[in-house]
């Protein structure tokens, strides 16, 4: 194609080669990159999709009403390397009639990999260990130092049983969980799967030993967990949340942990991201915080990269894509 006709794709970041190969090998495309791991400066954003046909973004990308009047008409496909959408203005993507690509499913493994490594982290304070060994705290045994707990003989609760919700809990039963609960808008059949039983939200929370957010953040589950929320808890509780950072009220988690309302909580998502440094969640020991490396692996991320990339060669070419956002 002449460079006349050939279309122009913009892209937010430097992506894993797996996915810029695929962009760089289509004869169709002139490409353009803010080749940095680091978020493109906003005025760099509106500059670089400038009469772009095609925009491959982040999550950390905030597409709204400036950007898409920034592209113009010509820009017909949005992928987003992510399974989260809430940073495109759906509403106004969908008016445009521009379509939008994302990643689900192919990050779910990793995500309940590190989910229930963050459990455990958090239930047997490992932080808190790795620190005590550094600083020269560890001296001698004592009987109750540093005990935590355990998954044996727990019940686990998962508010949301979708893809990964259901991830995480094949692989929580095989340590001995003794009840599965979950809750979310109504039962699931794959609930059978491992067992779980399903129940109001109260019940939920009063019954579980462990209770794991891994719901869709939507107008019903945005800040679900508040104070009322944590009330309902066992002291002894562990809270773990890989979902979305706005469905915890991040004040009212703080008051729980510093009064011992609940024993602990791991976080691999916050609001803002990244937290600052001096976030008072970050002064507690029983909180530990993840900076947001659900997907973070390298075959993982890798396969995200391919996906986005061919979903939105796909969408340019009028082809169906592979995962295509359905508004």
């Amino acid at each position: 194609m002449s460079a006349q006709t050939r279309l122009k794709v913009f892209v937010t970041r430097r992506l894993p080669q797996e996915g810029m190969e695929l962009l760089q090998q289509s004869a169709g495309c002139t490409v353009s990159v803010w080749d940095s791991d680091e978020p493109v400066p906003r005025a760099e954003l509106l500059k670089g999709v400038e009469g772009a046909h095609g925009l491959l973004c982040l999550l950390s990308d905030r597409i709204d009403t400036e950007v898409l009047d920034a592209a113009g008409p010509n820009l017909k496909v949005i992928s987003t390397l992510s399974v989260g959408f809430d940073h495109l203005a759906i509403d106004e993507v969908k008016k445009r009639g521009i379509r939008v690509g994302y990643t689900p499913d192919v990050l779910t493994d990793a995500t309940a990999e590190l989910t229930v490594a963050l459990l455990l982290a958090t239930a047997r304070r490992l932080p808190e260990g790795i620190q005590e060994v550094q600083s020269g705290g560890w001296s001698t045994w004592k009987p109750l130092w540093l005990c935590g707990y355990g998954l044996s003989g727990s019940t686990v609760g998962v508010i949301g049983l979708g893809r990964i919700g259901l991830a995480i809990a094949r692989r929580l039963m095989p340590f001995g969980v003794k009840r599965l609960l979950y809750s979310g808008r109504q039962p699931k059949p794959q609930a059978q799967e491992v067992d779980g039983e399903y129940v109001p939200l109260d019940t939920l929370l009063s019954e579980s030993d462990f209770v794991v957010v891994s719901c869709a953040l939507t107008p019903d589950t945005q800040g679900l967990c508040n104070k009322a929320f944590f009330s309902k808890m066992k002291k002894t509780a562990v809270f773990i949340n890989t979902s979305r950072g706005a469905v915890v009220n991040q004040e009212d988690l703080f008051e729980a942990l510093s009064t011992g309302q609940i024993a602990a909580a791991g976080l691999d998502v916050t609001t803002p991201e990244p937290l600052p440094t001096d976030h008072p969640l970050l002064t507690l020991n029983n909180c530990v915080v993840l900076p947001h490396i659900g997907s973070a692996t390298y075959s993982t991320r890798g396969i995200m990269a391919q996906l986005s990339a061919n979903n939105l060669l796909a969408g340019l070419s009028g082809d169906a894509m592979a995962s295509e956002l359905k508004m």
